[in-house]
């Protein structure tokens, strides 16, 4: 940055030498009196040792109309030329003091620049502000500057609103790509040329750290975005560990999480030349060291080639936050002191975050498996409660009818078929269960499309005809997109397993908000007296299903009286 101006005004010349107008003038005081006392006196002696009256009378008008007068102007014009002296001087001075106000206001005005460089947000705003100070800064009538990227902007002084042919211009390169033109009423001189290439580079500066700050705030989104959208752990690190290893071209990455007993391990680690690590691996010293000290760490050259074979240079940030360490992230590279000049606060937010990730993802592993027992326990319930007691009802059926076939074979013919039917029911019971488990990949085709899906083999593993209409439309977050897709696939097991419909319509419509509609022709119920029910599909009742929509901010509702089928509907905001 610049701390003085880019051309300060030449000295003013050197005083002229001799003796000051004030010494002057008291030597004046003092001598001359007494001297023309003297003259005087030595005169009218002279003048009177002549014989001759008439040469007294001419040797008096000589000396008293000629040397006197010659006396007095040469004394005054000596006064006089101490006097044009001081003049000049002030002049000097005047001149002086007005180019040194001219460079302070140049000075402050260069000053300001680069503190509304420093405080502009954004690139656009370090344009505006860069023309702006170009004005104020060299005194031009007209300012534009254009930068990398299609950028540019324009700023007018107090004369011409616009370049005219009137106006000499200037136009300066910016160090980087761009340039700056300035417009001048009068031709610019060398040190206002001198003072726009300062500013040129001062402008390079100020757009290279918005630039920088873009880059930040950028790959702090893609790291935000990371930690909210993935679940998976590896997918995790390796998007996380890779914006920081781009910050600093940085060759080699890797993630070492602490496990349940508190012990560092091998979680995710790209080596030089891009080759993955198996997990598992106990920390190095060097990944201790960073987790014991809590701060991001140099490696020397030893350690680093430890962490990672090859390696020069390693670079490590712990992953802490309010519950404790999480685990280190380590970069390397084999460059030497390839991180000497790294930005340590940007990874060490990246690393802060990369530890709310590790969190978020363990929770949702954590509940995915809850998840999975809760669900093991409910299939065996029902299978236990329901499909299990069916057989054992249908094997008893079998045995009396081995008794009674010899004895009773109508009556034995009768169970049989009942036997039958009851098998059927079952293995269509058995088929529903398995579809509603079915895994259903929302993030691979999307909700339009995994509805499509779902309602048509719905209808053909049911043999029920069913149709799906959409409208409008549709924008949900991830997670509103997974509640409405449950919302449907809990429906329409409902209506498999209690409505005995014919015919299932499915509506989904986007507009302020979401609608989605599932409306059958069955038998239909009073939603007062089951609201508690939970369904074969997934453990939902309709009490629960409604908690689930309200928590998203939607709305759920179910109409329906026996005799008259039913409708569903749930509504969600729009993303």
């Amino acid at each position: 940055m610049m701390d003085t101006p880019a051309a300060l005004p030449s000295p003013p010349p050197p005083a002229p030498r001799g003796v000051p107008l004030s010494d002057r003038v008291q030597l004046v005081r003092n001598v001359l009196p007494p001297l023309i006392v003297l003259v005087v006196a030595v005169v009218e002696f002279t003048i009177a040792q002549l014989p001759n009256p008439r040469a007294e009378i001419w040797a008096h008008l000589l000396f008293y109309g000629l040397v006197g007068p010659a006396v007095t102007f040469f004394s005054v014009e000596w006064i006089a030329e101490g006097t044009r002296a001081r003049e000049r001087a002030e002049r000097e001075l005047r001149d002086t003091y007005a180019r040194l106000s001219a460079s302070h206001e140049r000075l402050r005005a260069v000053q300001e620049l680069m503190r509304d460089l420093t405080d502009a947000p954004d690139m656009g705003a370090v344009v505006e502000v860069a023309a702006r100070g170009a004005v104020q800064a060299t005194g031009a009538a007209h300012a534009t500057l254009t930068v990398p990227g299609g950028l540019s902007s324009s700023a007018t002084g107090e004369v011409p609103a616009a370049p005219t042919p009137e106006l000499y211009p200037l136009r300066v390169g910016i160090p980087g790509g761009g340039a700056l033109a300035l417009h001048f009423p009068t031709p610019p001189s060398p040190e206002t040329e001198a003072l726009a290439q300062a500013l040129a580079a001062e402008v390079a500066t100020g757009v290279e750290a918005a630039r920088q700050r873009t880059l930040d705030l950028m790959t702090l989104y893609s790291v935000d975005q990371s930690i909210r959208a993935e679940r998976n752990m590896r997918r995790l690190l390796a998007r996380v560990t890779r914006n920081m290893a781009e910050r600093v071209r940085a060759g080699a990455r890797a993630a070492y999480l602490s496990d349940q007993d508190g012990v560092l391990r091998l979680e995710y680690a790209e080596q030089m030349g891009g080759e993955s690590s198996s997990g598992g691996a106990l920390a190095p010293p060097f990944v201790a060291r960073v987790a014991q000290a809590g701060t991001p760490l140099v490696a020397s050259a030893a350690e680093a080639s430890e962490v990672f074979p090859g390696a020069a240079s390693a670079l490590g940030f712990p992953m802490r936050d309010e519950e404790g360490l999480v685990g280190v992230l380590v970069l390397g590279d084999a460059r030497p002191g390839a991180f000497e000049e790294a930005r340590l606060p940007l990874l060490a937010l990246l690393a802060s975050q990369a530890a709310l990730g590790v969190r978020n993802a363990r929770a949702y592993l954590y509940s995915e498996e809850l998840a999975i027992s809760d669900e093991r326990a409910r299939i065996a319930r029902e299978i236990h409660d329901g499909v299990a007691q069916s057989l054992a009802f249908c094997a008893l059926k079998l045995d009396v009818v081995a008794r009674q076939l010899h004895t009773d074979p109508e009556k034995s013919e009768e169970e049989v078929r009942a036997a039958t039917a009851l098998l059927r029911e079952q293995i269509r019971e058995v088929r529903r269960s398995i579809f509603a488990l079915r895994p259903i990949d929302l993030e691979r085709y999307g909700l339009l499309e995994t509805v499509r899906r779902y309602v048509e083999d719905f209808g053909q593993q049911n043999n029920l005809r069913t149709t799906l209409n959409v409208t409008g439309d549709i924008h949900l977050a991830p997670g509103d997109e997974a509640v409405v897709f449950r919302i449907l696939q809990e429906s329409l097991n409902n209506v498999a397993k209690h409505a005995r419909a014919r015919e299932v319509t499915v509506t989904l419509h986007g507009g302020a908000h979401v609608t989605l509609r599932v409306q059958d022709d069955g038998a239909g119920f009073d939603p007062e007296q089951i609201s508690g029910r939970v369904s074969s599909a997934g453990g939902l009742g309709l009490m629960q299903m409604r908690e689930r929509v309200e928590s998203r901010g939607g709305n759920y509702r179910v109409l329906s009286s026996p005799g008259h089928g039913t409708v569903v509907e749930a509504e969600m905001p729009q993303a």
